[in-house]
């Protein structure tokens, strides 16, 4: 199999279960460190069991998620060197600011929240878990701004190096102002709330179907679904953001995720499209008049080019080739993506406005939120990031470098397997303990928690 092919499946295995950690950990740090605050402002101990439940889910979580990131970065150099021999200069200025910045705030952060309870002043544990969650969301942003220069790279913050064929940073605040990483940024936000929202609906649906810790779990499910939508709603708003910035920088991803062939004014959105073998060619089709342009402009009437129109610009501007990814990608990961998001703000109301009952608990749809709590975020989450990355193909760094020049030239497909086949191994051995963890802390319940986190603290205490 070609190489560059093997590696593309490799970084995707990486990336797409890595990125099943972030969002949670980017939400569920500042839900802990709420739990907390609340704690030392009222004392009541709900709070602290909250804290406690909550905040175990959420180191499993974290440090899976530290483990299964520092793969990546290995990968840009062993699969992708073109790429880091390309824009290394740029890519690299963020992702040390990350490195040596906001992990190193998070890491500190955390490990002074984790030891520090009844070593340091309640103040300052309160603050250290509030600090730890602002640098796994620093951190976040940071390398949005990296990927936000792959989408849309700013004019003003690079120049290329004609003697050595490299792109050299210039104009850093041009790099980090960038709009498009910025839309990402809220999208992304939003999404660690939306996905820590609904694992606290899922994992409190179980227990309040079986009775369990009524007042904790009822107080959890609350507070889970209150945040849960407003934040799936700032999600919808930043992907229609998205959508709209779509249309300015990369119009043959929005022309791909809507299946729009030839260009349309007023452009129509699609229900359904049917396309042939190759992902490419319309079949049949069932769309709504004026939509998209919509969708695409905030106008019923503007213009969206279609596929046709823009592979024959692009092939006078960049010479010979593919420029349409491949649209049955696009289009159907681009659907999951929108109808789970929906759903959410969806279930999020419905969950809400049901709390005000007071044994709302025994409702026949509480015994399937927690199948669907936690299949709704993942499902969403990961089709988005399908769409964001495999929408911009051929381009790794769009416009100015392409999939097929940044792989590393010297890479066999013996090596590539051999690779991917241990990465694969790895990463399920991690899911199969991800799994196994989150799901035996989440069934045992508050008081297991508590009983473990005493235990923890007699034994620090003998030992001193």
């Amino acid at each position: 199999m070609d190489p560059i092919v093997l590696s593309r499946w490799q970084f995707a295995l990486t990336t797409v279960y890595h990125w099943l950690f972030v969002p949670l950990t980017l939400g569920m740090g500042w839900f802990v460190a709420y739990f907390q605050t609340r704690y030392y402002q009222t004392h009541d101990e709900t709070w602290k069991k909250m804290t406690k439940f909550w905040g175990k889910l959420f180191l499993i979580n974290f440090a899976i998620g530290v483990v299964t990131g520092i793969v990546q970065e290995f990968q840009f150099g062993m699969n992708w060197s073109e790429y880091s021999r390309y824009v290394g200069d740029i890519f690299g200025a963020p992702l040390a600011v990350e490195a040596l910045l906001a992990f190193f705030m998070e890491s500190t952060f955390l490990g002074i929240w984790i030891f520090g309870e009844g070593k340091v002043p309640q103040k300052v544990h309160a603050a250290s878990i509030w600090l730890a969650a602002l640098g796994s969301n620093l951190s976040a942003i940071w390398i949005l701004i990296a990927n936000g220069f792959m989408q849309a790279p700013p004019a003003a913050a690079y120049v290329v190096n004609e003697a050595n064929g490299r792109l050299e940073l210039v104009n850093f605040f041009a790099l980090i102002g960038n709009p498009k990483a910025w839309v990402f940024v809220w999208h992304t936000l939003a999404d660690g709330f939306a996905m820590a929202s609904f694992l606290i609906i899922g994992i409190s649906a179980y227990h309040l179907v079986r009775k369990q810790n009524l007042d904790f779990f009822k107080r959890s499910f609350q507070i889970g679904a209150l945040v849960g939508l407003i934040s799936s709603s700032l999600v919808f708003l930043g992907g229609h953001e998205m959508g709209q910035f779509m249309a300015e920088v990369q119009p043959m991803k929005l022309a791909a995720l809507e299946a729009v062939w030839e260009t349309e004014q007023p452009a129509s959105f699609s229900l359904l499209t049917i396309g042939d073998m190759t992902g490419k060619q319309e079949v049949w089709s069932i769309r709504i008049p004026y939509v998209m342009s919509f969708l695409a402009c905030n106008n019923f009437t503007c213009e969206v080019k279609g596929v046709n129109e823009l592979q024959a610009t692009y092939e006078q501007q960049y010479g010979p080739g593919d420029y349409v990814p491949l649209m049955v990608v696009t289009y159907w990961t681009f659907r999951v993506m929108m109808a789970f998001g929906f759903i959410m703000m969806g279930a999020a109301a419905w969950f809400l406005y049901n709390t005000r009952k007071p044994d709302y608990e025994n409702a026949k749809w509480m015994k399937l939120v927690p199948f669907g709590a936690l299949a709704l975020p993942y499902t969403a989450n990961a089709s988005g990031w399908i769409l964001t990355e495999m929408g911009r193909q051929p381009w790794i760094v769009y416009g100015l470098l392409k999939v097929e020049d940044a792989v590393s030239p010297n890479l066999t497909a013996l090596d590539l397997w051999i690779s991917l086949v241990g990465y694969t191994v790895v990463y399920g051995s991690l899911a199969v303990a991800m799994v196994y963890l989150m799901k035996k802390y989440a069934i045992a319940g508050p008081d297991a928690a508590m009983h473990e986190s005493v235990d923890v603290a007699t034994a620090v205490g003998a030992d001193d």
